[in-house]
């Protein structure tokens, strides 16, 4: 429970960090971060496309740079958007944003991604050769790799952009699913002991059963082939 109440604190700490600051006095109080979080969703409700499109368009920027905060991004689309805005925003938001990242990488960062990430490149190739898209669409299923990990090293690879954006569209709608809709549990939680509701802990299993389940397809599919 003191793991998942850390994670609370940080989802909305982080959000009052970029959008209006805060005293840092109060930063350890719940109840605070659930006032700044009131206020600022007073402000979407009042002009809710206008803070679409920005978060439409700071979610792609933040992608297409390999900024690892996937997670968070996804977490705050659910708190704040609800369930649906928030999937349609993030799905196609993370899949423009992957493929501009897979695009820069390709045509821009060829050489600093090759010696980044040189350990993943030989997994990744062999992995196209044996299995082909399919492979992409396991690891976007399960993240064997981080997502900006998976955009920038799939740059350097023979793979079509269009093939790129269409599975990555399909293969992490699952996860961004789930992510959002624990965002809007968590956006629904005004005390710590809230985290122990049944759809807090159906959101949050449901979280973790994924790559395993995933994981379970894909050893299949492998033996089968």
């Amino acid at each position: 429970m003191q793991l998942n109440k850390k994670i609370i604190v940080f989802l909305f700490l982080a959000l009052v960090i970029i959008i209006v600051g805060f005293n840092y006095n109060d930063v350890l109080s719940l109840e605070i971060i659930k006032q700044k979080y009131e206020d600022l969703q007073l402000l979407i409700n009042a002009n809710p496309l206008f803070y679409y499109l920005i978060f439409f368009l700071i979610y792609i920027m933040v992608t297409a740079f390999a900024l690892p905060i996937a997670v968070l991004k996804t977490l705050l689309a659910g708190a704040f958007f609800g369930l649906w805005p928030g999937v349609i925003l993030t799905s196609f938001a993370s899949t423009i944003g992957s493929t501009l990242c897979f695009l820069l990488s390709r045509y821009l960062f060829k050489d600093y991604v090759q010696g980044k990430y040189q350990k993943y490149l030989g997994t990744i190739n062999q992995g196209i050769k044996e299995e082909g898209l399919l492979y992409l669409l396991f690891l976007r299923l399960s993240p064997i790799f981080p997502f900006f990990v998976i955009n920038l090293t799939f740059g350097l690879t023979h793979m079509k952009w269009t093939n790129f954006y269409w599975i990555s569209q399909l293969g992490m709608l699952p996860a961004t699913i789930l992510f959002v809709n624990a965002g809007v549990q968590l956006a629904q939680i005004n005390d710590v002991k809230d985290i122990l509701t049944v759809p807090v802990i159906i959101s949050f299993s449901a979280l973790g059963l994924l790559p395993i389940i995933t994981k379970k397809i894909y050893e299949r599919f492998k033996r089968q082939h």
